[in-house]
């Protein structure tokens, strides 16, 4: 990747790098952000992204001081990006909240957020459909997840983003499968699994071949699992050290 000229520069890099799961490496990025002067923005979606990092490892309970400094520090920015920021902050607490299973705090969190997209930028709207339809499927609640991922999918599609686009269609494939229909949900995976190579979106593409390894008929499940093993394995060699969730 090229190398950053400005701080907002790095930030992209760092959240480029998680996204194909060189955790090492976007840390690393972050860490020289944290060192920086920049504005209170800025400085909280750094705080948010080293809470993303961690949560998509299992680290929630961890990744709840980074997102709870974030809101804080989103709360002194300014116009636009205090919204975005604060979005952002509120929705990784969210999700730590719903990674050790407390899901009216999850809830609570979400709604927070709900008044601050109209005047943040449409990922954040997509992130909140993505922790909506999350929380729904941990409260066994089948249709409400598939509408919000589906939500989730059209929002993205109007976004430069691939990762979020992927992950969109990946919550539809989860979805589509607690509704009951596995064959329509393996159908889906191996759509996203093949979206996820092209791209190099290694994490995304362990999250689908853990699904695919729940839904698909054998022995397609067993290599599914195979794989998933293997980008875990590659996963740990870039510096992500995955967490047990919380009991």
């Amino acid at each position: 990747m090229p190398t950053p000229a400005t701080p907002l520069d790095r930030w992209y890099r760092a959240v480029a790098l998680g996204a194909q799961g060189r955790y090492a490496a976007a840390r690393a990025d972050l860490s020289t952000l944290s060192r920086a002067r920049i504005d209170p923005a800025l400085r909280s979606r750094v705080e948010s992204t080293r809470g993303s990092l961690l949560r998509q490892l299992g680290g929630h309970a961890a990744a709840a001081a980074f997102d709870g400094r974030a809101a804080t520090l989103a709360l002194g920015a300014a116009g636009a990006d205090r919204a975005e920021a604060l979005a952002d902050a509120y929705t990784g607490l969210a999700a730590d909240a719903l990674g050790i299973g407390r899901l009216a705090l999850a809830r609570r969190l979400l709604g927070r957020v709900e008044p601050l997209l109209a005047d943040a930028p449409a990922r954040c709207a997509v992130r909140w459909h993505w922790v909506r339809a999350e929380t729904a499927l941990a409260g066994g609640m089948a249709a409400p997840a598939l509408r919000d991922a589906e939500t989730a999918v059209a929002l993205a599609a109007a976004l430069p983003s691939v990762r979020h686009r992927v992950k969109s269609a990946l919550l539809v494939a989860a979805a589509t499968a607690a509704a009951g229909d596995p064959a329509g949900s393996a159908l889906r995976a191996r759509a996203v699994d093949a979206d996820c190579a092209e791209h190099g979106l290694l994490p995304l593409r362990w999250a689908t071949a853990m699904l695919r390894a729940g839904v698909c008929d054998q022995p397609e499940a067993r290599v599914a699992a195979a794989e998933a093993a293997d980008h875990a394995a590659r996963i740990r060699g870039w510096g992500g050290d995955f967490t047990l969730p919380s009991s």
